[in-house]
Order: C-alpha cells, then sequence, then structure tokens
C-alpha cells in the first residue's frame, strides 16, 4: 500500500516539530514510569524496618485508640489518610499529614515506630503526573500525552515500508552499519514494535486526565460509569462525637458488614468529606467496596460496591493495573518497563536523527570559493 507523498509530508513535518516540542516531557514521563511500575516491590523493599513490628499475643488497637495515640504525638498535624493493611497483624498503620509527613504506627498500642517525610517513590509519582509544578504541571503532562499519541500514530504511517519487499528492513536493526543507521534503525524499529503497548499505556493515562477519554471507554464498554447507591436517609450521628469516634464506627461498620479486605485505606477529598475503601484480594479486576461520609457527622452520602460494577465500573477499577502493566502479572510488568525505556529513547534517537539531517542540509547550502594559489577551499 503506497502512501500519498505529500500526506506523508505532513505526517512528517507534524511527528518531527511535535516531538522536538515535547520530547524532554515525554522522556521525563516515560523514566518516571519506568521506576514506579515497581512500586510495591520496591516499597516493601525501602519500608522493611518499620513496615512491621515483632509479633504479640495480644489484640489489634482500635482505630479510635490510634487515632487519640497520633493526635497526641502530633496535634499540629491534619491527617490526609490513613493506611491499614489486613494481610498481617503485625502490619503498622501510615497515617499521611498534609505536610506530607507519614506517621508510622504500631497496630497493638499506638506507638510511634518511624517519622517519615514522603520517599522518593512519591516524589517519583509527582513527577510523572505533574512535575511537581502542579495544577500547571498536570495540564502539561495530560497535552504531552496527548501529543504523543498523535507521534505514535503518525510514526506508525511514516514506518510503514513503501513496498513488501522492504519489510524485512523495516521489521530489523542493522547493527553492522553506520553508527547513523543504527541509530535511525533503533528510532524505527524499536518504535514500531513498542509502539501498540505505548498507545495502550498512554490512553489509559489519558483515562485519568480527561473526562472525556472516560466517555469514550465508557460508550465503547455499552455502560455507564455509576456514582454507586445513595444511602437512604437515616438517623443522623452525633455531630458532637469526636474524630476518633466518628472514623472508628465508619471503619467498623463497613469492616463488619464487608469481611475479608486486605486493604483499607480511608482519605480526606476535596470537598472535605471522608472516603473508605475496602480493597479485596483480586486475580483480574481490582475488586473494592467504596463509602464517602459526611467529616461532619460520620453520615454515610453513598457506597459503591464491586458486586454492583457494570462494564465501565469493571474497567475504571482495572485501569491503573492495566496502564501500569499490573493486570498481567510480573510478566506484564516487565513488558510495561521495556516499553517504557523504549519510550524514553525515543526522543533521543529521533533528535540525534534531526541533527544528521540539519547538519547535511548545511553543507549542501555551502558555496566554496578559492581560498588561496594552492588550490584549497574554504565554506562561505
Amino acid at each position: 500500500m503506497k502512501i500519498n507523498k505529500k500526506f506523508k509530508q505532513v505526517m512528517r513535518f507534524s511527528h518531527l516539530w511535535l516531538g522536538l516540542l515535547t520530547g524532554i516531557i515525554v522522556l521525563i514521563i516515560s523514566l518516571t514510569g519506568c521506576i514506579y511500575v515497581f512500586e510495591k516491590e520496591i516499597r516493601g523493599y525501602l519500608d522493611k524496618d518499620y513496615a512491621f513490628v515483632p509479633v504479640q499475643q495480644a489484640p489489634q488497637a482500635s482505630l479510635g485508640l490510634l487515632l487519640r495515640s497520633f493526635e497526641k504525638m502530633a496535634p499540629d498535624q491534619k491527617i490526609s489518610s490513613i493506611t491499614i493493611r489486613h494481610t498481617a497483624q503485625n502490619a503498622t498503620v501510615a497515617f499521611n499529614t498534609n505536610k506530607h509527613l507519614v506517621y508510622y504506627l504500631n497496630p497493638y498500642n499506638g506507638q510511634l515506630v518511624k517519622k517519615s517525610k514522603l520517599d522518593f517513590l512519591d516524589t517519583v509519582e509527582e513527577i510523572h503526573t505533574s512535575l511537581l509544578l502542579g495544577d500547571q504541571g498536570k495540564f502539561i503532562i495530560r497535552w504531552s500525552v496527548v501529543v504523543f499519541v498523535i507521534m505514535l500514530i503518525t510514526g506508525l504511517i511514516l514506518w510503514f515500508p513503501g513496498q513488501m519487499r522492504l519489510l524485512k528492513q523495516a521489521l530489523t536493526i542493522k547493527w553492522k552499519g553506520s553508527t547513523k543507521r543504527v541509530n535511525y534503525d533503533l528510532h524505527n524499529v524499536l518504535g514500531f514494535y513498542a509502539s501498540g503497548i505505548l498507545l495502550v499505556i498512554s490512553l489509559t493515562g489519558l483515562y485519568f486526565g480527561f473526562k472525556e477519554i472516560k466517555t469514550v471507554f465508557s460508550f465503547f464498554s455499552g455502560s455507564k460509569l455509576t456514582e454507586g447507591k445513595k444511602a437512604a436517609p437515616g438517623i443522623m450521628p452525633d455531630t458532637a462525637s469526636t474524630t476518633s469516634a466518628r472514623y472508628e464506627h465508619m471503619y467498623q461498620k463497613a469492616m463488619v458488614q464487608f469481611p475479608g479486605a486486605n486493604l483499607t485505606s480511608l482519605s480526606i477529598r476535596k470537598d472535605g468529606n471522608i472516603r473508605l475503601r475496602l480493597n479485596y484480594p483480586a486475580e483480574w479486576a481490582r475488586k473494592r467496596n467504596t463509602f464517602f461520609y459526611n467529616s461532619e457527622n460520620g453520615q454515610l452520602i453513598r457506597s459503591k460496591l464491586y458486586k454492583d460494577f457494570n462494564r465501565a465500573d469493571v474497567i475504571e477499577a482495572s485501569i491503573y493495573d492495566v496502564h501500569t502493566g499490573q493486570f498481567f502479572g510480573l510478566f506484564g510488568k516487565i513488558v510495561a518497563t521495556i516499553a517504557s525505556l523504549i519510550s524514553a529513547s525515543l526522543p533521543i534517537t529521533g533528535f540525534i536523527i534531526w541533527l544528521k539531517k540539519k547538519k547535511k542540509k548545511k553543507s549542501k547550502k555551502s558555496v566554496y570559493t578559492p581560498q588561496n594559489y594552492e588550490g584549497k577551499l574554504t565554506a562561505v
């Protein structure tokens, strides 16, 4: 299949200048993505000294007791989230604060095990999602990924060989060729092999940044995202009760009604309400029950249970794992990492190709004049 020459010129022009415009951002996103794919494994190694305490023949402390203990040791800190792991009774409970500190408390008595700042993985995640620039950085990241998707598509069009006899050449790297040829092949051949995976990674990444992308995914699933069920009107809890009592009530009620979770997280949302999420063991799509509460009185606002998920909800629950390759286990993580490394190399090899062509054009435009009686020539 032959591609119109003018069309290909437009594709080449778009691919070049979009690449020069966003190359550094793509490089940063790709490298930080490579690291964060193995976030669980890295964090498990970094946190091993304070993720667990010695096993005791004693019951675990209530969440209310842990909260009161935290309030005493850090009265000036506001909680942003709490993480409770149920995989082991001796797992510490993590309290994150709005001042980017993490307090790890002993699950038996609420004593402080470790106080630390957010680790480098949290910084990696922030760079990956916002370049450490807040909302402005998120805007840059979102649109850079959009541009990258366009580059992947234009790159595939440019890669497509004009004749089938050239297909083998387009699929292999000529390692014995010149440095220029090897660099060209690394850009084109590796870019082609990784393009499908990179499109999946990019589009799933855009899912988090654009409501329109969520709408598209929902459309193809044949269903719409649900917000869950609104809570039925009931007797309002005592608004004068303490914060620790309200958290304890929310947590205990959810755990009793929906047992078996391996991870519980409570977080304060931007609207001030509390989100409690129970995560359950799952082979494929994440199984999680989510509850939203009024922070002032502990009243349940709405809940979203995984047993009620439609196809769009399953996609939403799975999209992060697909984005990072975790959906396909260790194999998926390795593939995602390799694809991301190739993605990081594309701006570099592409820039080298552009520089080489630029130098070649300059040398062709040079005009030579006699310099001296010995016949030497110089460029002007």
